[in-house]
């Protein structure tokens, strides 16, 4: 098959558009010129794609029908068996709908991805499969993972299963709401502003979002790439610390791992308790504008655990906590607009693996933009805005600035070996009406992000695990260590789950 071959006219176009002028005879001398640079993109396209082996049979994918999709948690079901043995041998699997499963329609929230099949598997799901689970299907995720609510996806609002009506939390709604369910053992989550912490929090479950670049992205939709995690969500520590012996680790094909070889020892970790640690309760990850006072209480009360264990607890004092959902927003809002929505979501400029099926049907979103709910819609707007006014200058500037925010986190863990705080200041709200009034619309999405979204920018490790439950809703505490410090988070997280029932807390 030929490459289209440009009409004079669109060449004209294309150097307008770049602010070159060229007249009609130059437009007909550039057509010739380009002429061979086309031939070699023929050869390019005649050459078959060089794409990982997809090892395992896929059987049985559906789409399941209401009687079985209590909380439309699942966007599509599958029988996919990974080896007979294994470390998660008898484990049942469910992948968020971001991340690509060869064979399963993938829809990551929006109808504007229909009718894409992956080609391959993400890394972490050979990983997986490897490890013996049987993936059960895909979980619905949020609109483009646009969301930190669970009421944007383009098949329905997801349900939390402790309370019909109320939100899952998102973008990795589904994958909470299908482990706290009890429907599977394990889910796969994505993280860039909170989007596994969240729903853990809200759902009662345990959620990790890794230290960047400890779990390879290769096969995930990109939102941004310095944002990007990947990470496990279980309804206990030891197949939450299990499951990341087997997600982490380069593969070779993610540009986000250049320094990823720290990885491992999270299951042995588990047994060495607290005794000893120290344990820093941070002063701005409470009383943030819309705290609930029953959930900082309750976080507060739990610290009071891990002194009782052994640890040394004390309070400790970080400003610049404060900035960190400011600084985020302007990497989350340019960098996405960018590079997933402008761009063809994986970008340019790095060695690794495309999935050039995901970028072309992405493209397609500008033929459906109407239909792209207010989250995404809201958030182009600011991020094109300005990056037309101010050509990137505030995007450069963030990154910058997130690197001070990463030494002042690093700063404390040269005395702390891990950070306590609430994971979200509220409890899980009710799911907005289908004709919400914009400000609530948006509300539901992102009020939740004040203490989970700087950890993505500095990229340190930070885990929600369910401390209290008020009034029916779950309550998150949220564990954050030094980079690749994911063994002390493990450590804590399971005295804290050996020594008390959060349930009747």
């Amino acid at each position: 098959m030929s490459i289209l071959r440009p009409s004079n006219d669109q060449l004209g176009e294309i150097a307008a558009s770049l602010g070159i002028t060229l007249s009609a005879s130059q437009i007909a001398d550039y057509q010739v010129a380009l002429q061979g640079n086309f031939d070699a993109y023929d050869q390019l396209d005649a050459l078959p794609d060089f794409l990982p082996e997809v090892r395992y049979p896929r059987h049985g994918v559906r789409v399941p029908g209401a009687e079985e999709n209590r909380y439309g948690a699942w966007q599509c079901k599958s029988e996919i068996r990974g080896k007979a043995n294994g470390p998660l041998a008898g484990k049942s699997v469910a992948i968020k709908d971001n991340i690509a499963v060869a064979g399963l329609p993938m829809l990551n929230g929006t109808f504007t991805l229909d009718g894409y099949l992956p080609e391959v598997d993400a890394t972490v799901v050979t990983r997986l499969l490897d490890a013996g689970v049987a993936i059960a299907g895909k979980a619905v995720c949020e609109a483009l993972c646009f969301s930190g609510g669970s009421h944007t996806a383009a098949s329905g609002p997801v349900h939390n299963p402790l309370r019909h009506g109320y939100s899952a939390g998102g973008s990795s709604s589904g994958c909470a709401a299908l482990v706290a369910a009890g429907e599977v053992d394990l889910a796969v989550g994505s993280d860039q502003g909170g989007s596994v912490r969240i729903p853990a929090s809200f759902c009662g479950v345990y959620g990790m979002k890794p230290t960047h670049g400890l779990v390879p992205y290769t096969g995930a939709m990109p939102i941004e790439t310095t944002l990007d995690h990947l990470g496990p969500i279980t309804a206990g520590v030891r197949d939450n610390a299990l499951m990341l012996e087997v997600l982490a680790g380069a593969d070779g094909l993610d540009p986000r791992q250049s320094n990823a070889a720290q990885a491992g020892g999270y299951v042995e970790a588990l047994s060495r308790g607290v005794a000893g640690m120290r344990i820093g309760i941070l002063k701005e990850g409470f009383g943030l504008a819309n705290s609930e006072a029953l959930v900082d209480q309750a976080v507060l009360e739990s610290s009071e655990v891990f002194r009782a264990l052994g640890a040394t607890v004390e309070e400790v004092s970080l400003p610049m906590h404060a900035l960190g959902p400011v600084i985020w927003l302007a990497i989350a809002a340019e960098g996405a607009t960018q590079q997933m929505m402008k761009g063809n979501s994986h970008g340019f400029n790095w060695r690794g693996l495309y999935l050039t099926g995901m970028m072309e049907h992405h493209a397609r979103w500008r033929e459906q933009a109407g239909s792209l709910p207010d989250t995404v819609k809201t958030t182009m707007i600011l991020g094109e805005y300005l990056s037309r006014q101010y050509q990137g200058r505030y995007y450069g500037k963030a990154q910058n600035i997130a690197r001070q925010l990463r030494q002042a986190y690093d700063s404390l863990f040269e005395k702390y070996d891990l950070l306590l705080m609430p994971t979200l200041p509220i409890r899980a709200t009710p799911l907005p009406s289908p004709d919400a009034a914009l400000p609530d619309y948006l509300g539901r999405a992102f009020e939740m992000l004040g203490n989970t979204c700087g950890f993505d920018v500095s990229g340190h490790p930070a885990m929600s695990i369910p401390c209290a439950i008020r009034d029916g809703l779950p309550i998150g505490l949220q564990l954050v260590g030094k980079h690749f410090g994911e063994a002390d988070i493990y450590r804590a997280a399971h005295a804290f789950e050996q020594a008390t029932d959060w349930r009747s807390r």
